[in-house]
């Protein structure tokens, strides 16, 4: 065992080997800490679009190194390396097509999963099994009882789980959510989270051979076997049930984070969400506009005793709301066509907020009162909880993530269903919906299976 092995990492794993997709671990060779002076060693999973993200924001972090790449399309592989690694005078990672693989790796300590969101949760307990950290992009499920498996994992195998809510690390959204959990806005009654991206029609693609070097088996994973389109494929997915969630769960669940976080709820009681696929005739299933509204109990509060939260997705042209991300500063989230943000409604007046700011207005004539502001970085913070072998400092705990997710889920099967829900949180059961309760989880493609017992 290398030096730098040497390390153990704390009540991690059994000395008993186990067995993911086929491959064999002995999960105590892999478990380790990071020294002080130890950079760690991350392999980022899904490189095309937001993968690119993942991979800079390592390369930039203090104490961190890419050491391995992985992608089921290997046509992506020769101009990621020159452009991220080559070109920057940094060492060429290793490259992989299947995660199992890279998983036997011994010098990767983490993992950052940028795969289509069927993949995150079965990508990200092999990982743990395999006695990786795992940062996970949001979605960290692709449905309900995929996020409880990896909290579940997380649990056990008591590694750094991060999941991609980013947010979670700005300082603005910090100040947010102390400044509402503080009562300085009064009783927060009401939260909305906005996603309206301008997003045009996918058109229609034919099914068509799979292209040379692609491992179409693979990217199909836990998903049905069907034929290769390229409208099932990089990036247009998400508008596909059997490996996205709609806009809801691309943009949207950073803003339902937001909103949830705000509020301070968790799971509802009541789920009501209708919209539409509206204006084009495409391949697309997922809506582009859909509203839903969440209802949970406030025992704590006046009248009704209860909280709301609302979100919007709208996919064309549509008025600002007042949340300003279009002037948004030093982020992603910017767009002139496109307006993504959060209001919160307190007694004692209103807050809007986009990814780098927030402003309050209070009273009746709406007078401009405190603000915050202020953008982090997701990445530095997963490795710096690493290092540190501390769940606690990692921003977007998977817990949180899951709550965030789960919210998600639950609009999406009220709007599949064209009904609403009452939901019992404790369970985690709908009530009275046998229907609704089917679309909890799917039926999984072996050997692809997310596991009942973790």
């Amino acid at each position: 065992m290398t030096k730098r092995r040497g390390f153990i990492r704390q009540g991690v794993l059994g000395s008993a080997g186990m067995a993911i997709g086929g491959i064999g671990f002995s999960a105590k060779s892999y478990a380790s800490i990071k020294g002080a002076n130890e950079r760690v060693n991350v392999a980022v999973i899904g490189i095309r679009g937001q993968g690119q993200a993942h991979i800079a924001g390592y390369a930039n972090a203090k104490n961190a190194r890419v050491i391995a790449l992985c992608d089921v399309d290997s046509n992506l592989f020769g101009g990621t390396m020159e452009k991220s690694f080559t070109a920057k005078g940094l060492p060429k990672p290793r490259i992989h097509t299947d995660l199992r693989r890279l998983y036997e790796d011994k010098d990767v300590d983490a993992v950052s999963i940028v795969t289509p969101n069927h993949w995150h949760a079965l990508a990200a307990i092999w990982a743990l099994q395999a006695g990786k950290h795992v940062a996970v992009e949001k979605p960290c499920c692709h449905n309900f009882f995929e996020g409880r498996k990896l909290v579940e994992a997380a649990e056990k195998y008591k590694l750094i789980v991060q999941d991609g809510a980013e947010q979670r690390s700005n300082p603005c959204a910090q100040s947010m959510a102390a400044y509402l959990h503080g009562g300085k806005l009064g009783e927060v009654y009401m939260a909305k989270g906005l996603c309206y991206k301008w997003r045009d029609t996918i058109g229609k693609t034919p099914d068509e051979p799979v292209p040379a070097g692609v491992d179409y088996d693979l990217w199909l994973g836990p998903a049905p076997k069907r034929p290769f389109s390229k409208n099932r494929f990089h990036y247009n997915w998400h508008w596909n049930w059997d490996y996205g969630n709609g806009d809801m769960g691309n943009q949207g669940v950073h803003e339902m984070d937001i909103a949830r976080w705000g509020l301070g709820v968790t799971l509802p009681v009541k789920i009501s969400a209708t919209g539409g696929h509206f204006m084009f005739d495409d391949d697309q299933q997922t809506p582009n506009d859909l509203m839903a509204v969440f209802e949970f109990p406030n025992p704590e509060g006046g009248g009704d005793k209860k909280k709301i939260l609302q979100f919007e997705v709208r996919h064309w042209i549509t008025n600002r709301e007042g949340v300003n991300s279009e002037n948004a500063k030093d982020t992603y989230m910017v767009s002139s066509s496109n307006t993504v943000g959060n209001l919160f409604y307190g007694s004692k007046g209103y807050m809007t907020k986009n990814v780098s700011e927030w402003q309050t207005f209070i009273g009746k004539e709406r007078v401009a009162g405190d603000k915050g502001e202020g953008v982090g970085d997701h990445y530095s913070n997963f490795i710096a909880a690493i290092r540190a072998n501390d769940q606690k400092l990692a921003q977007g705990d998977i817990r949180e993530g899951f709550y965030s997710c789960a919210l998600m889920h639950l609009g999406n099967i009220s709007y599949r269903l064209g009904k609403s829900l009452e939901f019992d949180p404790v369970r985690m059961k709908f009530i009275n919906a046998p229907d609704a309760d089917a679309m909890l989880t799917r039926e999984y493609r072996k050997p692809f299976v997310v596991p009942d017992e973790v």
